[in-house]
């Protein structure tokens, strides 16, 4: 395989990658176009048109989340290739692209918005957005979503982190395994006795839904549902979360497109649409090639761990003009395609894989903004201190301290 050796490798888990990832991914595009990682045991891969063919070709498969998910999840969707795949698809697609998204979930999505704001303090015109708001959001949808306990969101908190520590494990810290491990027991006692009596007495809930959902005559298993719903509390989560944060970022740090979509609500898709491609919530994803494949820089052998990085693609200059710049106005990225398999961004994959929740999350996010721009004028950071981003496998602030009127 022909891999470019001629300077230092440039490396993912570097301390000068944690500060700035867009240096290190530039450096891949131009001249590593494809790297073997020895630590993470993958090759990396970071040209849009390679990712992209990662991710639409049928040579390359999703068989590493038997390793990277099912430990965590169990068994889930996106392992599923082929019929059983599209079956999976269909049972699921209805909930969060058809008619029930709009007329069951959005009262519930606004309610979770309505009542974050009302929580704001009062006194003092200031809040952590990302403690107060952007992690506790789109959580709250789901739980409510599933109709299961509110009570039980701390719990359900502390099973999220604890997932996504061990999906972005990257140097494999055995206490973060064991973690994430022990929360899948945990989560799978908690669920199966709620899935059993939904089951017997279905709702309106999504939860019933995917418990009466059939295709075919074949209905998903008890184990099915479960890692579905693991799935979904930090796939759904985590993106909704860091997502809404970046996207506030971007508008405070551009007030000139904040003051645009202030004034015209419809901009509110493109911002997003934007910030999923300029800054993506998730950095990379995993496949495996069925066979040795041809790419930008070398050959993969059959079976490897392929690393695609959505941040670098995301900012290939080869792919958009001036990708350093955040612009909601971008011709490249159309909105009305950037939340289907058509996207012309990889934040939320593509090709069959494309994220099913991908709608939920496009709704999810446009009502929280529309809602926080009517209750909160002259958004700015504390101290003008913007932010800083950390993260690997995802990116975005722990913290985001924010004042307004």
């Amino acid at each position: 395989m022909l891999l470019n050796n001629t300077m230092k490798n440039p490396d993912i888990l570097s301390p000068q990658f944690q500060e700035n990832p867009y240096a290190v991914y530039k450096e891949m595009r131009d001249h590593h176009p494809l790297l073997f990682h020895e630590g993470m045991n993958s090759y990396i891969i970071s040209r849009y048109e390679d990712v992209e063919r990662a991710f639409k070709d049928n040579v390359f498969s999703s068989r590493n989340y038997d390793w990277q998910l099912e430990p965590v999840h169990g068994r889930t969707v996106l392992q599923m290739e082929g019929k059983e795949h599209s079956r999976h698809r269909n049972l699921l697609n209805p909930a969060f692209r058809g008619r029930d998204l709009f007329e069951k979930f959005i009262p519930v999505i606004t309610k979770n918005v309505q009542d974050l704001i009302a929580a704001f303090p009062k006194d003092q015109k200031e809040i952590d957005f990302v403690a107060q708001f952007a992690t506790i959001f789109p959580i709250g949808v789901i739980v409510d979503m599933l109709e299961l306990p509110k009570s039980d969101l701390p719990k359900f908190h502390g099973w999220y982190t604890s997932i996504m520590g061990f999906l972005s494990n990257l140097t494999q810290d055995p206490a973060v395994t064991e973690a994430g491990l022990k929360t899948k027991v945990e989560f799978e006692s908690y669920m199966l006795s709620i899935i059993e009596e939904r089951r017997a007495n279905p709702g309106g809930d999504l939860l019933s839904v995917l418990c009466t959902a059939e295709i075919d005559g074949v209905n998903m298993t008890d184990q099915e549902i479960k890692a579905f719903c693991s799935l979904l509390l930090t796939a759904g989560g985590e993106t909704t979360d860091k997502a809404l944060t970046l996207l506030f970022k971007n508008l405070i740090e551009n007030p000139e497109q904040m003051e645009a979509v202030r004034n015209d609500r419809s901009l509110i898709d493109k911002a997003f649409a934007e910030t999923l491609r300029f800054t993506p919530p998730v950095h990379m994803i995993m496949r495996q090639p069925l066979e040795d494949v041809e790419m930008s820089g070398g050959v993969i052998p059959a079976n490897a761990t392929v690393t695609c990085l959505i941040g670098a693609a995301n900012r290939d200059e080869n792919k958009y003009q001036q990708p350093d710049e955040f612009d909601i106005f971008r011709a490249e990225i159309d909105d009305k395609k950037s939340y289907t398999g058509a996207a012309n961004h990889t934040a939320f994959a593509l090709g069959r894989h494309f994220c099913v929740g991908s709608l939920l999350a496009k709704v999810e996010v446009n009502i929280a903004t529309n809602l926080l721009l009517d209750h909160l004028q002259n958004i700015q950071f504390k101290d003008n201190e913007a932010p800083r981003e950390t993260g690997v496998f995802t990116r975005s602030p722990k913290e985001m301290w924010i004042t307004f009127n």
